[in-house]
Order: C-alpha cells, then structure tokens, then sequence
C-alpha cells in the first residue's frame, strides 16, 4: 500500500470513529408526527423491521404508518366495550345510589361484550394488538437511532456511559399507558380470571362482588381502583385527541387553552367514575348468606 492509499485509509477510519462518539440526538425525532416523521431509513435491515413490512424502499408504506395504525383502531374497539362497562358499573350506580337496582342494567347488557366472540373482539384481542404495537414501535424507533446515527456498533456499556439518548422520548399519555398495565391485569384476574378458574365462570359475578372486595380490603382496593380509573381516563382522553389530532405543540396561549380542556375533560370522566364506582359500588358492604361464601372462596386466592 503507498503513502497516499495508507494516509486516505487512516483519515477514514478516523472520522468513522470520530463519528461513533457522537451523541445520537435526531432533530425533531421527539416531537414524533405520523405525517412529518422521517421515513423508514433504507440502512434497517431486514431483521429489524417488525412482522417484515416494508422499510420505506418501494411503494409500501412503513412499518411505523402501521404500527401506529394498529394501536389507532385497537383502541376504537376496546373504547366500545369501555363505555358499556364504565356505564353499567358507574354512572348508571351513580344516578339509582343502588346497587340491586344496578344489577339489573348490568345482567342486562354484559352478555353482548362478556359472550364469545364479542368478548375477544372487542377486549383481548384489542389490548393484546394495542399493548404490543406500542412496545414494537418504540423498538424500531429506538433501531432507527442506533443505526442512522453511528451508535449501533457501539457496546452496551458505552451507550450507557455516555448516557446516549436512543430511545424515543416517553411521553405522558404513553406513560400513563405503560403504567396502567398492571392495574387493569389486576382487575382483570380479580373479577374474570379468578371466577372462571374457580367457579366455572363469572355469570354470578357482579357489582356485588365488587361491593364485598371493597369491604374486605377496603385501603387495597380503593388505591387500587383510583389509580386505574385516573390513568385510563387520562390515557384515553389525551389518545383520542391525538388521533383526532387535536392536541396544539408550543407555548402559546391556544395550546394552554387545549391543554387545560382535555385534562378538565379527563377529570371530570375520572370524577364521575370514582363517585359511582367507589362512592357507590364501594360502600355496598359484605355479601352475607352461601353469596359472601362464595366471594370469600374466591378472593381467598389473592394470598391478601
């Protein structure tokens, strides 16, 4: 090799590492917006790109537009089933201040989401595709950063020594999604799972049921409960504004107008739900006779 080849290979690899110790911070990759987002990069390989959707090369559309498209009308459906649900245990509790008159508007309308198939169309399935949409989307936005700005070669330990910025920012209606998870899994196992495993099924499973859980952890299931309620309305108010694109960036006065709108919003549907919910439902007291037996069988699982 002569001087000149050797002194052009040298200069190479030394903007090559040069620009490995950059700091990958894409502009504008924050402020995520389905329309202005930068395209799939060509430089993703084919292992990267999530269930083999195109990379942006042809004629397709990306993997982000449908991803985003899954999390979009995942949540159309379960909003079906959650404005059912929220009606029948909270609002229509709230306007009778009964819980055996509740029941009834509860028998009446729950076989049509909690009766197969309806019950996998518009609730397991739903939060399965939505869950797992938005935990893929972050990954390949977060691949993207590794490979369009040097730091995929870089080792694990170094990534964390430089503190590089890789992931896409978190912002609070995903936050508040994320952190619901284990919330709604919760009430899933407490008033589905747990029936089904020991009583055959949760047709005997009402608001009664959940009247008698308050009663026996009473401190439990009200933090519980309170917290779930605050993050879903949260999640879904602040997610159906960004569908509807509805949600103003910025400082300015229009934004803040939004901004305090949509959390009224939000609070207003949290404080309805709880006052039915919990200041109804929740002071219903006890089941007694062979019904409270049954309860305590069942709760009696919880190990609480």
């Amino acid at each position: 090799m002569d001087d000149g080849s050797e002194s052009s290979f040298n200069e190479h690899t030394e903007i090559h590492l040069s620009l490995q110790e950059l700091d990958p911070e894409p502009a504008g990759f924050y402020e995520y917006d389905e329309k202005s987002f930068l395209p799939d990069s060509p430089l993703l390989p084919l292992w990267s790109l999530p269930f083999g959707l195109s990379n942006g090369n042809g004629a397709g559309r990306g993997s982000i537009y449908y991803l985003t498209k899954l999390q979009k009308y995942s949540s159309y459906a379960f909003t079906i089933f959650a404005s059912l649900h929220v009606t029948n245990t909270s609002f229509i509790p709230l306007l009778t201040q009964s819980i055996d008159e509740s029941e009834s508007y509860l028998l009446l309308t729950r076989p049509f989401y909690q009766s197969f198939p309806a019950e996998l169309l518009f609730i397991g399935l739903p939060i399965a595709v939505h869950v797992t949409a938005g935990i893929v989307l972050r990954l390949y936005k977060r691949n993207i950063n590794l490979l369009r700005y040097g730091a995929f070669c870089l080792p694990i330990s170094t990534r964390l020594e430089k503190r590089l910025k890789v992931w896409p920012h978190m912002s609070w209606t995903s936050l508040a999604g994320y952190l619901m998870i284990p919330l709604v899994g919760s009430h899933i196992l407490i008033n589905r799972i747990l029936p089904w495993l020991y009583e055959g099924g949760s047709s005997g499973i009402g608001l009664g049921y959940v009247a008698h859980s308050f009663a026996k952890h009473p401190l439990l299931a009200s933090i519980n409960y309170s917290l779930m309620i605050g993050l879903v309305t949260s999640h879904i108010s602040w997610g159906f504004c960004r569908w509807k694109n509805l949600i103003i960036s910025g400082d300015s006065q229009k934004a803040r107008r939004r901004w305090w709108t949509i959390n009224s919003v939000s609070a207003a549907l949290a404080l309805g739900w709880i006052i039915g919910g919990i200041g109804v439902v929740g002071r219903g007291g006890r089941a007694n006779g062979w019904v409270g037996n049954e309860y305590d069988n069942i709760l009696r699982h919880l190990w609480l």
